[in-house]
């Protein structure tokens, strides 16, 4: 199976220097991966690098935490596309969804929608800190605010996807939506289970390293 176009080849570290950030770009040039998920100063950069490959940009909004207003989350949207990205990884609310503030989550995953216009936007909405019945309603409510995927993780809290998190969200989302896996996907093992149990996307800092291993199973 090839898998390549299933990775957002990713770099989200506070301390990504421009040397890094190279590597990630030249790695998914090599691999022609479906994107580099990179912060949002590195958009430009990233874009005139990638320029002439089919790989695209993709960034991230109200990153880590997802606990800042709408309006700055909209703000940071709408510059992360001026700038050049094609794709949107917002991280919803937390607090508020697991509060039962479904109007809260809703609209502003609504809001942010339509900062992306004909944007591809995921949102993620971190199942590490919420319950099963928790990653139902939040799986609702990113059908209901209209995104494009549902994603796992941000990566950066107590631990990232696993399989009974991406089953669950299948369960609520059908064909409605989409769902990245992201978070701890370090194995080609790992990435072929996850699709298996409904991952469209998978979000990986080593998809290179998955990459080679997949050509080690032909």
């Amino acid at each position: 199976m090839k898998i390549n176009k299933y990775f957002d080849h990713t770099l989200l570290k506070a301390d990504a220097t421009q040397d890094k950030i190279d590597k990630l770009i030249d790695e998914a040039k090599k691999y022609d991966f479906f994107s580099v998920c990179i912060n949002p100063s590195w958009i430009a950069y990233a874009k005139e690098k990638l320029a002439g490959s089919d790989v695209e940009v993709c960034t991230v909004i109200g990153f880590p935490l997802g606990a800042m207003t709408t309006e700055a989350k909209v703000f940071e949207t709408e510059d992360a596309i001026k700038k050049g990205a094609d794709e949107i990884d917002m991280v919803l609310n937390i607090g508020r969804l697991k509060m039962g503030d479904r109007e809260y989550v809703v609209d502003e995953i609504k809001k942010i929608k339509a900062a992306c216009k004909d944007h591809v936007l995921k949102v993620i909405i971190e199942t590490a800190l919420l319950s099963e019945e928790e990653i139902r309603l939040a799986s609702k409510c990113v059908v209901e605010g209209g995104a494009d995927f549902v994603k796992t993780s941000t990566g950066f809290s107590t631990r990232g996807a696993n399989f009974e998190d991406v089953k669950i969200m299948k369960e609520v989302v059908g064909d409605k939506i989409k769902i990245k896996a992201a978070g701890g996907v370090s194995t080609y093992e790992d990435a072929l289970k996850m699709i298996e149990c409904g991952a469209n996307r998978i979000g990986a800092s080593k998809s290179a390293i998955i990459m080679e291993e997949s050509e080690k199973n032909k």
